[in-house]
């Protein structure tokens, strides 16, 4: 099938892949930072609940990895989609990085949350985080050492679901770009799309869980794929 290039309203999902070539591991990297932790331990409200230190050591590493990087010809891709489709392109990502931010995106949904934000586990407040958190940092509203890191844990609800699930039902193309398929309710949104009559396409380094769902696919590096569709959108 042939994707239409000139969709009103375009939804575009990242996930790792989007910041892999940046320097930013996902869960399947062998020796990746993921690999040297137990998930259990330090992306779950139990874990940081056990042991608020060792969450907060994992994440001041993501966050100083995070710092470290730089945004890819992907990132800046589809910011100047963006730019050139002003109200059109809502960008939503699985990812808790700010490259999107810094290649010049505005308004990126982030469903899984931001490792540059804090957030109290006590009265909810949010603010930016400090490079480096610690257990006994008191939040700035209700003062009380509850800091924990502004993130989606294993068994909690990604943010957002309404503004995202409403994008979906307006969205003439929806296009998801390095994502697992394996990640709910992330992974359905193909499906959502789809039944809104939307038309779907997937960029990819390799196939996902769910590429059969797409109504077309391409694949390679997202620095090259990302590119070459924006181009052809614009050109």
């Amino acid at each position: 099938m042939t994707i239409s290039m000139r969709a009103d309203r375009v939804v575009v999902l990242t996930g790792a892949g989007l910041s892999a070539e940046s320097g930013l591991g996902t869960f399947r990297d062998k020796d990746g930072l993921w690999t040297r932790y137990d998930l259990n331990e330090v992306a779950t409200p139990e874990g940081f609940a056990r042991n608020p230190a060792l969450v907060h050591e994992f994440y001041n590493a993501r966050r100083a990895n995070c710092l470290e990087a730089r945004p890819n010809p992907a990132h800046e891709a589809l910011a100047r989609l963006q730019r050139a489709m002003p109200d059109r392109v809502t960008l939503v990502t699985q990812n808790v990085d700010d490259l999107l931010e810094r290649a010049g995106a505005v308004e990126v949904i982030h469903m899984h949350g931001e490792l540059t934000r804090a957030l109290c586990a006590a009265c909810g407040h949010r603010w930016d985080a400090t490079r480096v958190m610690e257990v006994a940092a008191p939040c700035p509203d209700c003062e009380r050492p509850a800091t924990r890191p502004d993130i989606v844990w294993f068994g909690e609800m990604p943010y957002h679901m309404e503004r995202i699930e409403a994008a979906l039902r307006d969205a003439d193309l929806f296009v998801a770009i390095g994502t697992s398929g394996n990640v709910y309710p992330a992974a359905g949104f193909v499906q959502e799309a789809a039944f809104a009559g939307a038309e779907t396409l997937e960029l990819n380094l390799e196939p996902s869980a769910t590429v059969s769902l797409f109504d077309a696919a391409r694949f390679g590096p997202a620095s090259v794929v990302v590119p070459d569709w924006v181009a052809e959108v614009l050109g």
